[in-house]
């Protein structure tokens, strides 16, 4: 039996789906290659439909009907729903017996993620605000005092930062709240600075330094210790059974309690800024189940389970150190 793993460079799913494949072999002998594909004509003479494509002895058994060869990251959604990076274990088992796997392949993006993601990082627009007219700079003071005291700063407090590029403190934050950057309530104040809320919320993170923050969402709460460069232990609840769930970073390294658990990437329809739109969207669920439970009764909210790997892949993306350097 041949097994061809065809990705992209430095594609975070190559590793685990070579290790799936480890482990859906189970010991059967195998010749398994790693393929780096550079380019879509390539990816065309190579079968590639989305990085990574996992190859049996020259087919794709996942590949959907009318897909076309890519280089973009590839989604592959289990039996029960759960979207991940790489397929399923069973399902890679059918596939080595020659039967049909019981997954398919979720919607595939540049952003390594579905349509419903993208209002994480303003539709594809990311979260760091430009240089100009002093909007960069003062979010990142916003970030930063956030960190440090896990509150909000006020106006007052950013408008040394504001006046070095001669703006008004309040103007800026402003224009930063039109961007969606961060939201403001009634009187000026700032409500919230994604990833971080100033009002309590499902997530708490206490980060190493020894601060706690609320954020605003389960993917902030992933993306903050990347951006912050710091360990964390991030602490929250099931909507569904209110049961904790716990998620330590130390050094890079993420675990999970339970090891079961799952987010739910949603949004609802209509658009508008992150705060409305999709934050009470982005949870923490214990299982697989509950998440779903969870969405049988908000059927307005459109989105999809993700496993822990790829939860975690999207709050880095999404709010990475170059937000605070």
């Amino acid at each position: 039996m041949r097994i061809t793993v065809l990705t992209v460079a430095d594609c975070p799913n190559a590793r685990p789906a070579l290790e799936r494949v480890t482990a859906a072999l189970d010991g059967r002998p195998a010749l398994v290659r790693l393929i780096e594909v550079a380019d879509e004509a390539e990816a065309a003479r190579l079968g590639m439909y989305g990085s990574p494509t996992i190859l049996i002895d020259g087919t794709d058994p996942f590949a959907p009907p009318g897909a076309v060869p890519s280089l973009s990251c590839r989604l592959y959604r289990d039996a029960d729903g759960t979207v991940s990076g790489v397929p399923d274990e069973s399902a890679l088992r059918h596939a080595l017996a020659g039967a049909t796997p019981q997954v398919r392949d979720a919607e595939a993006s540049d952003c390594c993620a579905p349509q419903p993601l993208d209002v994480v990082g303003r539709a594809g627009r990311g979260r760091r605000a430009p240089a100009e007219n002093g909007l960069r700079a003062v979010h990142q003071q916003i970030l930063r005092h956030f960190a440090a005291t896990g509150a909000a700063p006020d106006a007052q407090t950013l408008q040394p930062v504001a006046a070095g590029a001669g703006r008004d403190a309040t103007e800026v934050l402003t224009e930063l709240a039109d961007e969606d950057f961060l939201t403001l309530d009634e009187a000026g104040n700032i409500r919230a600075a994604y990833p971080f809320s100033a009002a309590a919320t499902r997530h708490r993170v206490r980060l190493g330094s020894g601060v706690e923050v609320w954020s605003m969402c389960a993917i902030d709460a992933l993306g903050i210790p990347a951006m912050l460069g710091q360990d964390a232990v991030i602490s929250s609840t099931d909507p569904v059974s209110g049961d904790p769930i716990t998620v330590t970073s130390t050094t890079g390294a993420v675990r999970w309690e339970p090891a079961s658990a799952v987010v739910f990437v949603g949004q609802r329809p209509g658009g508008g800024p992150a705060a409305s739109a999709c934050c009470d969207a982005l949870n923490f669920f214990t299982d697989a189940a509950n998440a779903r439970a969870w969405t049988s009764r908000h059927p307005d909210v459109p989105g999809q389970v993700v496993d822990q790997p790829t939860a975690e892949r999207i709050g880095r993306q999404t709010f990475g150190p170059s937000l605070v350097p």
